[in-house]
């Protein structure tokens, strides 16, 4: 009896542990659900502040609620079959699918090992995984020696805290904003934010573009934002004041940059007009350029294909997400109207010196976004260096800007900055765009 007894447990035992390892992990890849995320900036960057006191000095502002030079953002695990995943990065509504994943071993360490590619903006983050976390960096090609701290936790589905403080007001609306306070390069811009309790979610505008998806939380008096999509990281942190309906705080950009900002709750706050910033020089009445496209094909606006049309030219970046959005919508616009006589030539400002590997980004972004245009290689993504290359125009002030040629070559319109859909005037910007294009369309026969 006691043999017998003795088998049944250790079947019984065996059986247990075999149900137990067999259903243990039946994914090749990551777990699936949503991870959360932290890129960890240094505390003490490279270029702090540099025109003025270390930044939490100035301010004055402590974050008790995250930890201090943590940038947090989330991303869901997808499958497609047990075999195949991908991620989705969330920022606010927008979701960011990655799907250059690899999965390695790494013998020497005897640990997994995973890579997550973003080709678009030419950066991964890799890093070694067990179970239910990552540890690694996030690393961009594009700028030397620049990789940041990344780690990534398995089921934690809150961004920057689970605390749920009740916040000193809402700061739902618009706000007039000012960053790099008191000093030779002080911007303006316009927060929009919407509030639901502690979840917060918005932007801020400014002359050359927006931040895009931003997402955080309101704890008591004080605001958090983050934003990551594979090429940018932005931070965000505020303290309110709801005697005055005033903010002040931090703004991050990856771990080299740091400045100051402060706001006022201001629902007519606004900014100069996009399409008066950027101008022809006296003595210019034609856009003109010959530069080469990835095959080596030099491209000029004198081409045939461009004779007697309108052409939308787009100064722009690989690295650059506001060119993103433009460059979504300037793909959606042309399928949108097959039949007009419009052509769009992207010009290309790379931060790359080396031509290979800057031909090698525009080439990869064309075939990304399936651009039915041209794509060349104007230069370097140095402003300055940019106006050189474009002597016409009076600076080059952002990435992107647009500029509208006629069926004559001459210039309609230049519009400075891209306010994406993250912004209330996406909406505005795009039937405005539409209606000044077939007006161009329709005097072409006065114009002429």
């Amino acid at each position: 009896m006691k043999i017998a007894h003795s088998v049944l447990y250790l079947l019984v035992v065996f059986g247990l542990n075999s149900c137990f390892f067999s259903a243990e992990n039946p994914y090749t890849g990551l777990p699936p659900g949503v991870w959360r995320a932290v890129l960890k900036l240094e505390n003490n960057p490279i270029n702090p502040n540099p025109r003025g006191e270390p930044l939490p000095d100035k301010v004055n502002l402590k974050f008790e609620e995250i930890t201090n030079g943590e940038l947090p953002f989330l991303f869901e695990v997808k499958y497609v079959t047990p075999d195949s995943f991908y991620i989705e990065i969330i920022n606010g509504e927008e979701r960011i699918v990655v799907n250059d994943i690899k999965i390695g071993r790494d013998k020497s360490q005897a640990k997994d090992t995973i890579l997550i590619n973003f080709p678009v903006f030419d950066s991964y983050i890799k890093g070694y995984f067990l179970e239910n976390a990552i540890d690694g960096q996030w690393v961009v090609r594009n700028k030397e020696n620049y990789s940041i701290p990344f780690v990534a936790r398995h089921g934690r589905d809150y961004r920057f805290t689970n605390l749920r403080k009740e916040p000193v007001m809402d700061v739902s609306g618009r706000w007039e904003t000012t960053f790099e306070i008191g000093t030779p390069d002080e911007y303006k811009g316009v927060g929009e934010f919407k509030q639901n309790g502690n979840h917060l979610t918005g932007t801020f505008l400014t002359e050359t573009g927006d931040y895009r998806y931003l997402e955080g939380t309101v704890q008591a008096n004080k605001l958090y934002l983050s934003c990551f999509d594979g090429t940018h990281a932005f931070l965000f942190e505020g303290k309110i004041d709801p005697k005055d309906s005033s903010m002040i705080g931090s703004f991050r950009s990856g771990h080299l940059y740091q400045t100051s900002w402060e706001a006022k709750f201001n629902p007519k706050a606004k900014l100069a007009d996009a399409n008066s910033l950027t101008y022809l020089k006296s003595g210019y009445d034609r856009f003109d350029f010959s530069f080469e496209n990835p095959d080596g094909k030099k491209v000029s606006l004198r081409d045939a294909r461009y004779k007697n049309k309108v052409k939308i030219i787009q100064l722009m970046g690989t690295w650059c997400p506001n060119c993103r959005d433009e460059t979504e919508f300037l793909v959606e616009y042309l399928k949108e109207h097959p039949d007009q006589d419009v052509e769009v030539i992207a010009l290309g400002f790379e931060r790359y010196k080396d031509k290979e590997k800057a031909m090698g980004a525009l080439r990869t972004y064309k075939e990304y976004f399936k651009m039915d245009y041209e794509l060349l290689l104007a230069g370097n993504s140095n402003k300055a260096e940019a106006s050189q290359v474009l002597p016409m125009l009076n600076a080059v002030l952002a990435f992107p800007t647009m500029i509208v040629v006629d069926q004559n070559d001459r210039v309609q319109l230049i519009h400075t900055g891209f306010s994406g859909p993250a912004t209330s005037e996406y909406k505005q910007f795009k039937s405005e765009f539409s209606r000044f294009i077939s007006q161009l369309l329709t005097n072409k026969s006065v114009q002429q």
